[in-house]
């Protein structure tokens, strides 16, 4: 690890957390700390995101984004979504978690012949459990709010989720809505 235990600490005590840059490459956004497979230069923390936990404390990170990463994680037996549960783990409470993939389905998701894991906006349904198409309960992970997903021109998913506090009524099963309930609910969300 390039950044030290010590450095880390006193980030975090100096700024009041980390700003984590998840699979920055060499290309690591400016003031952040960044996390990759690969030792390149401008990592700080080396180490491969599908091996959970990651070496950093819970509620650290005020923010964490990632470009072009998660269409790499392993989708099978959980990972995709124990990765989730890590960004969550590392974030404080109500932290925001910015990403962009390449649409699920899209030329630029198959052009790449290490893309595994098709993202799209139904995607993040999975992880919101407030989300009125119920989804979340299939899985249960950890709880996030969906507070903004668009396709860009360029065919990339940009999705932004904040970290939902953890409440025990999230596990409790609802139904799902049907498309009239849906409608109703999401007027009534409008307007109040």
């Amino acid at each position: 690890m390039k950044q030290s235990l010590t450095e880390l600490n006193k980030l975090l005590k100096e700024k009041g957390g980390i700003r984590l840059d998840i699979g920055c490459g060499a290309s690591k956004t400016p003031g952040t700390v960044g996390i990759d497979v690969l030792p390149l230069p401008g990592v700080d923390i080396v180490h491969d995101l599908e091996d959970t936990p990651w070496p950093l404390p819970d509620n650290c990170a005020l923010s964490a984004t990632a470009s072009h990463i998660l269409e790499h994680i392993n989708p099978h037996k959980g990972v995709f979504i124990n990765v989730m549960n890590e960004v969550w783990r590392v974030l404080k409470p109500n932290g925001q978690f910015a990403f962009v993939v390449p649409y699920a389905g899209s030329h630029g998701y198959y052009q790449d012949p290490t893309h595994c894991n098709p993202i799209n906006e139904s995607t993040m349904y999975y992880f919101d459990p407030l989300h009125v198409s119920g989804f979340y309960q299939f899985y249960k992970p950890k709880p996030w709010k969906i507070e903004f997903q668009a396709m860009s021109r360029v065919g990339n998913l940009e999705v932004i989720l904040s970290k939902r506090q953890e409440d025990p009524t999230y596990l409790h099963p609802h139904q799902p809505l049907d498309i009239t309930q849906e409608v109703k609910h999401v007027e009534t969300q409008r307007l109040s």
